[in-house]
Protein backbone atom coordinates (compact mmCIF):
# COMPACT_ATOMS: atom_id res chain seq x y z
CA UNK A 1 0.00 0.00 0.00
CA UNK A 2 2.97 3.16 1.12
CA UNK A 3 8.10 7.04 0.37
CA UNK A 4 11.23 6.37 2.67
CA UNK A 5 13.19 8.75 -0.12
CA UNK A 6 11.37 12.00 -0.80
CA UNK A 7 11.35 13.98 -3.82
CA UNK A 8 12.65 16.89 -1.92
CA UNK A 9 14.93 16.99 1.16
CA UNK A 10 13.45 18.21 4.33
CA UNK A 11 13.10 22.20 4.93
CA UNK A 12 15.53 22.86 8.23
CA UNK A 13 14.20 26.66 7.97
CA UNK A 14 11.03 27.70 9.48
CA UNK A 15 10.14 29.59 7.25
CA UNK A 16 10.63 27.44 4.53
CA UNK A 17 8.59 25.12 5.96
CA UNK A 18 5.85 27.77 6.35
CA UNK A 19 6.31 28.93 2.89
CA UNK A 20 6.07 24.85 1.94
CA UNK A 21 3.20 24.11 3.14
CA UNK A 22 0.98 27.35 2.83
CA UNK A 23 2.07 26.50 -1.34
CA UNK A 24 0.83 22.89 -0.83
CA UNK A 25 -2.23 23.18 0.98
CA UNK A 26 -3.29 25.44 -1.74
CA UNK A 27 -2.29 23.21 -4.22
CA UNK A 28 -5.20 20.89 -2.72
CA UNK A 29 -7.57 23.29 -2.29
CA UNK A 30 -7.17 24.30 -6.20
CA UNK A 31 -6.95 20.63 -8.02
CA UNK A 32 -9.82 19.49 -5.46
CA UNK A 33 -11.94 22.00 -6.50
CA UNK A 34 -11.25 21.97 -10.23
CA UNK A 35 -10.54 18.30 -10.75
CA UNK A 36 -7.66 18.85 -12.21
CA UNK A 37 -4.36 18.95 -11.61
CA UNK A 38 -3.82 21.65 -14.85
CA UNK A 39 -3.77 24.55 -12.35
CA UNK A 40 -1.48 27.66 -13.33
CA UNK A 41 1.80 28.42 -10.94
CA UNK A 42 0.36 31.93 -10.65
CA UNK A 43 -2.90 30.70 -9.29
CA UNK A 44 -1.55 28.35 -6.60
CA UNK A 45 0.62 31.04 -5.59
CA UNK A 46 -2.32 34.20 -5.15
CA UNK A 47 -4.03 31.16 -3.17
CA UNK A 48 -0.62 30.68 -0.37
CA UNK A 49 -0.47 34.41 -1.17
CA UNK A 50 3.19 34.28 -2.15
CA UNK A 51 5.08 35.00 -5.14
CA UNK A 52 5.26 32.60 -8.17
CA UNK A 53 8.95 32.56 -7.99
CA UNK A 54 8.73 31.42 -4.61
CA UNK A 55 7.05 28.32 -5.94
CA UNK A 56 10.27 27.87 -8.04
CA UNK A 57 12.63 28.31 -5.40
CA UNK A 58 11.21 25.62 -2.92
CA UNK A 59 9.86 22.92 -5.53
CA UNK A 60 11.42 23.84 -9.18
CA UNK A 61 8.45 23.14 -11.14
CA UNK A 62 4.43 22.53 -10.38
CA UNK A 63 4.57 19.00 -10.73
CA UNK A 64 7.07 18.66 -8.08
CA UNK A 65 4.96 20.86 -5.98
CA UNK A 66 1.70 18.60 -7.00
CA UNK A 67 4.02 15.38 -6.02
CA UNK A 68 5.15 16.95 -2.59
CA UNK A 69 1.30 17.96 -2.03
CA UNK A 70 -0.10 14.71 -2.22
CA UNK A 71 2.82 13.09 -0.76
CA UNK A 72 2.74 15.56 2.67
CA UNK A 73 -1.21 14.95 2.57
CA UNK A 74 -0.94 11.49 2.70
CA UNK A 75 1.71 11.80 5.76
CA UNK A 76 0.11 13.92 7.44
CA UNK A 77 -3.72 12.46 7.30
CA UNK A 78 -3.40 8.61 6.65
CA UNK A 79 0.13 7.40 8.00
CA UNK A 80 -0.30 8.21 11.37
CA UNK A 81 -3.51 5.82 11.53
CA UNK A 82 -1.64 2.81 9.46
CA UNK A 83 0.95 2.31 11.43
CA UNK A 84 0.43 0.94 14.34
CA UNK A 85 0.90 -2.85 15.07
CA UNK A 86 0.16 -5.28 12.66
CA UNK A 87 -0.58 -7.92 14.99
CA UNK A 88 -3.43 -6.27 17.37
CA UNK A 89 -6.99 -7.18 17.25
CA UNK A 90 -8.93 -5.83 13.88
CA UNK A 91 -5.71 -3.99 13.12
CA UNK A 92 -6.22 -5.20 9.40
CA UNK A 93 -9.76 -3.68 8.92
CA UNK A 94 -9.01 -0.48 10.94
CA UNK A 95 -5.96 0.36 8.89
CA UNK A 96 -7.93 -0.77 5.53
CA UNK A 97 -10.99 1.41 6.53
CA UNK A 98 -8.41 4.74 7.28
CA UNK A 99 -6.62 4.18 4.05
CA UNK A 100 -10.59 3.86 2.12
CA UNK A 101 -11.51 7.00 3.76
CA UNK A 102 -8.77 9.17 2.99
CA UNK A 103 -8.37 8.60 -0.58
CA UNK A 104 -12.30 8.63 -0.54
CA UNK A 105 -12.40 12.35 0.95
CA UNK A 106 -9.96 13.14 -0.88
CA UNK A 107 -10.77 11.62 -4.28
CA UNK A 108 -10.94 14.78 -6.31
CA UNK A 109 -7.11 15.50 -5.32
CA UNK A 110 -6.30 11.72 -5.86
CA UNK A 111 -7.70 11.33 -9.19
CA UNK A 112 -6.95 13.79 -10.79
CA UNK A 113 -3.24 14.25 -9.73
CA UNK A 114 -3.67 9.77 -10.94
CA UNK A 115 -4.84 10.79 -14.46
CA UNK A 116 -2.21 13.90 -15.10
CA UNK A 117 1.09 13.52 -16.10
CA UNK A 118 2.81 12.99 -13.13
CA UNK A 119 0.45 10.21 -12.02
CA UNK A 120 3.15 7.45 -12.37
CA UNK A 121 5.66 9.90 -9.83
CA UNK A 122 2.82 9.51 -7.73
CA UNK A 123 2.05 6.22 -7.85
CA UNK A 124 5.83 5.67 -7.31
CA UNK A 125 6.20 8.08 -4.37
CA UNK A 126 3.09 6.71 -2.41
CA UNK A 127 4.20 3.16 -3.04
CA UNK A 128 7.51 4.09 -1.24
CA UNK A 129 5.49 5.89 1.45
CA UNK A 130 3.85 2.80 2.68
CA UNK A 131 6.15 -0.15 1.92
CA UNK A 132 7.53 0.33 5.64
CA UNK A 133 3.71 -0.06 6.30
CA UNK A 134 3.62 -3.67 4.65
CA UNK A 135 6.87 -4.48 5.57
CA UNK A 136 5.85 -4.66 9.15
CA UNK A 137 2.52 -6.77 7.96
CA UNK A 138 4.86 -8.78 6.50
CA UNK A 139 7.04 -9.18 9.45
CA UNK A 140 4.39 -9.54 11.99
CA UNK A 141 2.61 -12.38 10.16
CA UNK A 142 5.52 -14.46 8.97
CA UNK A 143 8.36 -13.65 11.88
CA UNK A 144 11.41 -15.22 11.03
CA UNK A 145 9.97 -17.64 9.17
CA UNK A 146 11.17 -16.37 5.93
CA UNK A 147 14.62 -14.30 5.23
CA UNK A 148 14.95 -11.05 4.49
CA UNK A 149 14.95 -10.79 0.76
CA UNK A 150 11.91 -12.64 1.09
CA UNK A 151 10.03 -10.58 3.21
CA UNK A 152 11.34 -7.30 1.21
CA UNK A 153 10.27 -9.05 -1.96
CA UNK A 154 6.92 -10.01 -0.95
CA UNK A 155 5.95 -6.52 0.57
CA UNK A 156 6.91 -4.60 -2.64
CA UNK A 157 4.67 -7.05 -4.28
CA UNK A 158 1.60 -6.27 -1.98
CA UNK A 159 2.82 -2.24 -1.97
CA UNK A 160 2.33 -2.43 -5.58
CA UNK A 161 -0.81 -4.76 -5.91
CA UNK A 162 -2.63 -3.01 -3.31
CA UNK A 163 -1.23 0.44 -5.33
CA UNK A 164 -2.60 -0.25 -8.22
CA UNK A 165 -5.85 -1.61 -6.48
CA UNK A 166 -6.84 1.89 -4.87
CA UNK A 167 -5.72 3.85 -7.64
CA UNK A 168 -8.61 1.64 -9.72
CA UNK A 169 -11.15 2.53 -7.15
CA UNK A 170 -10.31 6.15 -7.01
CA UNK A 171 -10.47 6.92 -11.00
CA UNK A 172 -12.58 4.39 -12.04
CA UNK A 173 -15.86 3.69 -9.39
CA UNK A 174 -19.09 5.69 -9.42
CA UNK A 175 -19.38 8.60 -7.25
CA UNK A 176 -19.89 8.27 -4.44
CA UNK A 177 -17.11 5.82 -3.01
CA UNK A 178 -18.08 3.67 -0.67
CA UNK A 179 -15.30 3.24 2.08
CA UNK A 180 -16.79 0.35 4.10
CA UNK A 181 -17.14 -1.76 1.05
CA UNK A 182 -14.19 -1.40 -0.34
CA UNK A 183 -12.84 -1.77 3.09
CA UNK A 184 -14.52 -5.48 3.00
CA UNK A 185 -12.84 -5.94 -0.50
CA UNK A 186 -9.09 -4.98 1.32
CA UNK A 187 -9.47 -7.10 4.08
CA UNK A 188 -10.82 -10.46 2.26
CA UNK A 189 -7.36 -10.27 0.10
CA UNK A 190 -5.47 -9.56 3.13
CA UNK A 191 -6.60 -12.07 4.53
CA UNK A 192 -6.12 -14.38 1.64
CA UNK A 193 -3.03 -13.02 1.02
CA UNK A 194 -1.17 -12.40 4.55
CA UNK A 195 -2.58 -14.73 7.75
CA UNK A 196 -3.14 -18.17 5.55
CA UNK A 197 -0.84 -20.47 3.81
CA UNK A 198 1.81 -19.10 6.09
CA UNK A 199 4.89 -20.91 5.79
CA UNK A 200 6.39 -23.16 8.00
CA UNK A 201 10.51 -24.20 9.17
CA UNK A 202 9.86 -27.20 7.35
CA UNK A 203 8.98 -25.70 4.46
CA UNK A 204 11.36 -23.14 4.05
CA UNK A 205 14.23 -26.10 4.69
CA UNK A 206 13.22 -28.43 2.17
CA UNK A 207 13.25 -25.58 -0.38
CA UNK A 208 17.16 -25.00 0.75
CA UNK A 209 17.71 -28.87 0.90
CA UNK A 210 16.39 -28.54 -2.62
CA UNK A 211 13.70 -31.58 -1.90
Amino acid sequence: MMLESPTLPPARDRRVRRSRAVLMAAAVTLVSERGTADVPVAEIADTADVSRRLVYQQFHDRETLLLEAALDLARRELLPRITEDWSSEGAVSAKALALAEHMASHRRFYRALYTSPCGFAMSKALNSLFLPVNRQAVCDTYGRQIDERTTEDIAAFLTGGWGDFVRAWVVEDPDPLDPHEFTSRLVHIASMVLPQGRPTSATFKGADDGN
